[in-house]
């Protein structure tokens, strides 16, 4: 496994960065931002956001769904399969997406749902894709709608219990890690400035429950990977490649601090 952690901080210009990094986070809290780590993304929408993500029919997650929906029943390459042929109406699939991610048979791979999909597409014969392909993440965001108000489970199989714990670790590590030129890790942010302002935007726990995204900065839907890598490069650390075990590592950290949690469906965010 490939490590993206910087080493501690050994000059004035890192620690000059990280100073700037603080100086951008306003000390008082919000009074109208809660500061729970159970707390949703969805809670520091402004109200804009919150509307736009309210009415699907108005907003762009909803073409994304459309989209999503049209593909399930869609011949997938060369099998003459379709998601709907093998898994039923997307409605019983609501269960699915608060379970991921999930080790693979053989226990050496994590994977999250759109891995899942990208391999179920492998096995009906479609040309490999790769990561943030826009039908994936369409056919994740339909299954994550599907998934509204469950809670989110993350939890290993009986006989896969050892290697869970292992990638389990090892992402609880890398949350806790310091990490780029800024020599910041994921807890400074998501633990200890929840609800604090950080110049235009307010820090939220980093809950994932409403992903796949729409990122209005993005102008397009993303995954929980590419959130990761964007706040890799946030901190000025070596950005991971799309689909890296530490992305993976880290997201089944998040989403066991989220157990319990309820799945928000296909989100809105600045």
């Amino acid at each position: 496994m490939k490590h993206f952690i910087a080493k501690p901080v050994q000059d004035w210009r890192r620690a000059g960065a990280t100073l700037i990094f603080l100086a951008g986070v306003s000390c008082a809290y919000g009074t109208d931002w809660p500061s729970d780590p159970r707390t949703s993304g969805s809670a520091y929408l402004s109200p804009d956001l919150r509307s736009l993500q309210n009415d699907m029919s108005n907003s762009p997650v909803g073409l994304i769904v459309d989209k999503g929906i049209a593909l399930w029943s869609e011949q997938i390459g060369t099998a003459g399969k379709t998601c709907q042929s093998c898994h039923g109406p997307v409605a019983s699939m609501k269960k699915s997406a608060a379970n991921f991610p999930r080790l693979s048979a053989n226990g050496q791979q994590l994977l999250n749902l759109e891995d899942q999909i990208m391999a179920c597409q492998q096995r009906a014969g479609h040309v490999p894709i790769k990561h943030e392909n826009e039908d994936v993440l369409a056919l994740s965001a339909v299954l994550h709608l599907a998934a509204k108000g469950e809670v989110i489970h993350v939890a290993p199989l009986p006989h896969q219990s050892v290697q869970w714990q292992a990638r389990l670790a090892s992402g609880t590590a890398l949350y806790m890690q310091r990490s780029g030129r800024m020599n910041l890790a994921c807890v400074h942010c998501h633990d200890q400035n929840i609800g604090r302002h950080m110049r235009a935007d307010v820090i939220s726990p980093g809950n994932p429950t409403g992903f796949p995204i729409y990122r209005m900065s993005w102008q397009g839907m993303g995954s929980i990977d590419r959130r990761l890598r964007a706040c890799y490069s946030g901190v000025q650390a070596i950005v991971p490649s799309a689909g890296d075990a530490v992305l993976r590592d880290l997201e089944l950290y998040l989403k066991v601090r989220a157990n319990g949690l309820v799945m928000e469906g296909p989100s809105i965010r600045r």
